[in-house]
């Protein structure tokens, strides 16, 4: 590919793509590069955004790098170009995780890429309660077909799995609650209104608590000083999806992510919102323990979907980046 071809508009098309994945308190724990030469975005991870308390082993964030990678090969898509991904390039790089090389003209298996690309700014997690409408069975086959297009599988549970399944990361979130690193942690991901900076959950988006107590939101508040949403009546029957993989290596929790935001954005086409339930995959007990005790069965994230209304929105860092290196600069340097 020609290095006239990544011009400013196609690279800003690119970032704004991959800032928009989710990622665990919104820190965005990425970093981008661009290597005009191949015609490719570097991706790395931000280790200056890690949360120590809560993702000791860096899973979580590997899993928004992955959602992160996947907004970029749906935007290649989108401007007419085939996404080539490497991952984990380097074996000398721990901090480059993916490289996302826009090959040629697009094949008509990015087809279904390029479809996903108007749900990316749609998307955002919805912390209020769903209307309690099931989620038509077509649909949820789609989902778990996305999932599998990615490595990954998506197992959506019976009534008595879902509760266990609820039990799991209510136990999580009691952990949380009681563990004063882990409070802090949060807290310091928490901003107030005006005081946005791009990154954090923003007191405005951080939802209501279930007064039935069945369905374990994250408390972002807990007893600090800012007002609270009275607690509100979630669905009595909450649907759930389990994002597992066989394997639970660094390359798995990257497949992981990309399968994260492919089910995420096929939902979101369809009109269901979704949030993420993370509490007990945050603590190694409970997180083996929602994989029912299954060999080849790594729990990756617990994924609540349905019918509501949008909620709050997070923000999103900008990153600005000519599509050529300024010079003495390394090709691919971060932005």
């Amino acid at each position: 590919m020609q290095t006239r071809e990544v011009d400013a508009a196609a690279v800003q098309c690119l970032l704004a793509a991959a800032v928009a994945a989710p990622s665990i308190h919104n820190t965005q724990p990425w970093r981008f590069g661009l290597d005009p030469d191949s015609g490719s975005v570097k991706v790395r991870a931000d280790f200056g955004r890690r949360l120590s308390m809560t993702d000791p082993d860096l899973r979580a964030q590997y899993l928004s790098v992955g959602a992160a990678v996947f907004n970029l090969r749906v935007a290649a898509a989108n401007l007419g170009r085939e996404p080539v991904v490497r991952l984990l390039p380097a074996a000398d790089d721990p901090g480059l995780l993916a490289i996302v090389r826009l090959a040629g003209p697009a094949e008509d298996g990015s087809a279904s890429l390029r479809r996903l690309y108007e749900a990316i700014e749609r998307r955002h997690s919805s912390r209020t309660p769903f209307t309690g409408r099931p989620v038509p069975e077509p649909i949820v086959t789609d989902m778990i077909s996305a999932a599998r297009a990615e490595g990954a599988h998506l197992e959506v549970p019976d009534i008595m799995g879902t509760r266990r399944l609820l039990r799991l990361t209510q136990a999580g979130e009691v952990r949380n609650a009681s563990h004063p690193g882990r409070v802090a942690e949060v807290r310091g991901w928490l901003t107030a209104p005006g005081c946005e900076t791009g990154y954090g959950i923003p007191v405005s988006a951080v939802g209501a608590l279930d007064a039935s107590g069945r369905i374990p939101m994250r408390d972002f508040t807990g007893r600090l000083p800012v007002p609270h949403l009275p607690a509100l009546h979630f669905e009595r029957h909450a649907q759930v999806a389990l994002l597992w993989t066989a394997w639970d290596r660094r390359e798995d929790w990257l497949r992981a992510g990309q399968a994260l935001q492919h089910v995420l954005l096929t939902a979101t086409e369809y009109g269901v919102r979704t949030s993420m339930l993370h509490q007990a995959m945050e603590w190694m007990d409970l997180r083996a323990a929602t994989g029912g005790g299954r060999q080849r069965h790594c729990p990756q994230l617990l994924i609540r979907f349905g019918y509501g209304s949008e909620g709050g929105r997070t923000p999103r860092a900008t990153a600005d980046v000519t599509p050529r290196p300024t010079p003495g600069a390394e090709p691919g340097s971060s932005v």
